[in-house]
């Protein structure tokens, strides 16, 4: 009977606690503090450094992200890899072209004159896009320039290519030179050639003696 009594007791008991266990869950959850995320516009700003350019310490601090407003690509194909020097900036080029507009009008090529054309690399003598199209190209070489009209002739155009035209030109690098060598002498012209010495004029003969004549 006692041990009926002790079992009835303890259930009791167990019942009781496990009645308390989830107030005190829920008391202890109130309280808990909720974890702080991350600032994100600490982020934010730390990108914004990381893609601004570097400029002076004289110039005032601007904060955001740079965004590109005009974009101007200058594409290329290599038809053939040439095997000579490597294009330097500076130099004389000498060079074979043909430029077509997009609508496939040629309008202009040293190679239908038969005439190689030369130009001095980075002093502006011809389009922004030869300037750089040259570079990485080896003597020998051939490629397609695909040239915007921002680094052609422009809004106004020029002669027979209209405002605002995209080029395409393909162009072989012949060779390249120092504008600034010194030339070579012109070679020196030959002696003139000296006159054989005359052979010396025949002495007349001597006419022989008269003979006496016997009387």
């Amino acid at each position: 009977m006692k041990s009926i009594q002790t079992s009835a007791a303890l259930l009791t008991a167990a019942l009781a606690l496990a009645s308390l266990a989830p107030t005190h869950s829920l008391a202890q959850t109130a309280t808990t503090p909720a974890p702080k995320t991350a600032h994100k516009p600490a982020a934010s700003s730390a990108s914004a450094a990381a893609t601004a350019p570097k400029l002076p310490a004289n110039i005032p601090v601007v904060r955001g992200i740079p965004k590109t407003l005009i974009k101007i690509e200058l594409k290329y194909i290599d038809a053939k890899l040439g095997t000579g020097e490597l294009a330097k900036p500076g130099l004389n080029y000498t060079v074979h072209y043909t430029g077509w507009l997009h609508d496939g009008t040629k309008f202009d090529s040293s190679v239908d004159r038969g005439t190689p054309f030369d130009f001095i690399q980075g002093q502006h003598r011809v389009i922004s896009g030869w300037d750089q199209g040259f570079t990485g190209m080896r003597v020998g070489g051939k490629r397609r320039l695909f040239i915007p009209y921002q680094l052609a002739y422009g809004e106004g155009g020029r002669g027979p290519i209209p405002p605002k035209s995209d080029l395409i030109f393909d162009i072989e690098f012949i060779a390249q030179s120092d504008p600034n060598a010194p030339k070579p002498a012109p070679p020196t012209p030959p002696a003139p050639t000296q006159p054989a010495t005359p052979p010396a004029a025949a002495q007349p003969a001597t006419p022989p003696a008269p003979k006496p004549q016997i009387l």
